[in-house]
């Protein structure tokens, strides 16, 4: 299993859409706003870095995020 941080800039009109839409991906474990540069944290558990890519393809992929940071554990 690898464990992830997805760290979302989005626009502030859309972005309880976006917190539901991000909860409802498979793979992720825990969404929440946050305060600070980024606007919402996702942590996500997948199988490896080919799903990574895939759940983090989605989530760019949603209206109105603007743009993300991916942390991966080493």
């Amino acid at each position: 299993m690898l464990n992830a941080c997805v760290l979302l800039k989005v626009v502030p009109t859309k972005a309880d859409i976006i917190l539901n839409a991000v909860r409802d991906i498979k793979g992720v474990r825990k969404a929440y706003f946050t305060y600070g540069r980024f606007d919402i944290v996702v942590f996500v558990e997948v199988d490896d870095y080919k799903q990574l890519r895939e759940l983090t393809s989605l989530i760019n992929d949603l209206n109105g995020v603007r743009s993300t940071e991916t942390l991966a554990e080493a």
